[in-house]
């Protein structure tokens, strides 16, 4: 479009200055019409075209807005709303009702105090896969930046190795491993290119956005994990759906028993009731025993990934210092360009894995909210906010 109109513009500016263009008849009249559809056609062209840019604005983000606007408008979270409204409405007629039995009334408010752990439940999940999907993104821009600076090392290295053996001081040998480590690398460029526009997909999705083209910036640094385990154990069992549904089914199995428990009711049905109860107090103790191990795997997994950032700030920092020490060798004379070249690209390499590795904190305090049914990323602070009134 941009060609077109640099084209057509030296066109019009003759037929506007050059007398025997203007002063041509009978066919100048024919011409300047021409000339005005061209000029109209084109400036349609212009309007649709910055029509289309405008509308394909980019999104900025940094990761807490892109919770605290999945939390707030986000579809999965919506549903959870919507869900916890139903119950509140159908809780109320219920209990306006005067012929409701009270089997009726312990459903309505279980399923009314369900709802609302599976809104807060439904908020950690979402949190944990904008989290993942964010992160993806950013990531994606790290790796490309990396393997791009990979690329042109090893094009470099495989030019000093065809060099080498044009001076019969190299083999064959040399330069096919040079051109394998420049394809490898390649490959990694193009893969990194391709991961960033399905992430972003992905979260646009879930932000419920679109198609929109998204603008990450550098998250934070992870807070520090300060709960122990038996403080996140103490109250799961108010804090997790599953452990609300199971406490729920074994509490109105009770119920049944404590109804079913006359002289006026057959016994069968007694019997019915109290195995029922068996059952539900085993899925109860079960779920207990599943809810505790998966949460004491994430916390395990978190501090892991603590000392896993810990350990890569120490290496970035060693392979600083190596850097340095490159530089100032080729200050010296005594090393040479493509060693600091090699030095910096490990640097970069280094700084990389800082970064995936605080990543896979952040990953892994979301997992431990999923698991502990509390946000532990503080990430959910603000979207809880904006949302409380839903609650």
């Amino acid at each position: 479009m941009n060609d077109t109109a640099m084209n057509d513009t030296p066109m019009t500016n003759t037929a506007m200055t050059n007398p025997a263009v203007n002063d041509t008849a009978p066919n100048g009249a024919a011409h300047g019409s021409n000339t005005g559809r061209k000029l109209s056609t084109l400036a349609l062209l212009v309007t649709l075209s910055l029509a289309a840019q405008a509308g394909a604005q980019s999104t900025n983000l940094d990761l807490g807005s892109a919770v605290s606007r999945a939390l707030t408008s986000g579809p999965d979270v919506s549903t959870g709303r919507a869900n916890l409204q139903k119950a509140q409405a159908n809780f109320k007629a219920v209990i306006a009702d005067p012929t409701s039995l009270i089997t009726d009334q312990t459903a309505a408010q279980q399923t009314l105090g369900s709802a609302s752990v599976g809104l807060s439940g439904a908020k950690l999940s979402v949190l944990q896969t904008v989290v993942t999907q964010y992160l993806s993104i950013y990531e994606a821009e790290l790796k490309t930046s990396l393997n791009a600076a990979q690329v042109n090392f090893y094009s470099r290295s495989l030019q000093i190795a065809q060099a080498r053996l044009a001076a019969k001081v190299a083999t064959t040998l040399d330069v096919t491993k040079a051109q394998n480590s420049l394809a490898s690398n390649q490959q990694e460029l193009s893969d990194a290119r391709a991961s960033r526009p399905i992430a972003e997909a992905q979260l646009a999705k879930t932000l419920g956005l679109g198609k929109v083209a998204l603008s990450v910036k550098a998250p934070p640094a992870p807070p520090t994990l300060r709960e122990s385990l038996s403080a996140l154990q103490t109250g799961l069992e108010s804090r997790l759906g599953t452990l609300v549904q199971a406490a729920n089914a074994a509490q109105l199995a009770e119920l049944q028993v404590k109804v079913a428990s006359n002289d006026y009711t057959p016994a069968r049905t007694l019997q019915d009731a109290q195995t029922a109860l068996g059952n539900a107090v085993r899925d109860l103790d079960s779920a207990r025993k599943t809810a505790n191990t998966a949460l004491s795997d994430a916390y395990r997994a978190a501090l892991s990934a603590r000392e896993a950032a810990s350990i890569s700030a120490a290496s970035l920092a060693a392979q600083q210092t190596t850097l340095a020490q490159a530089q100032a060798k080729l200050k010296a004379g005594t090393a040479a360009a493509v060693d600091v070249q090699n030095a910096q690209v490990q640097t970069q390499a280094a700084q990389v894995a800082l970064v995936t590795a605080q990543d896979a904190l952040w990953k892994a305090l979301a997992a431990l909210s999923v698991a502990a049914g509390r946000d532990m990323t503080g990430l959910a602070q603000t979207g809880s906010a904006q949302t409380g009134s839903a609650q």
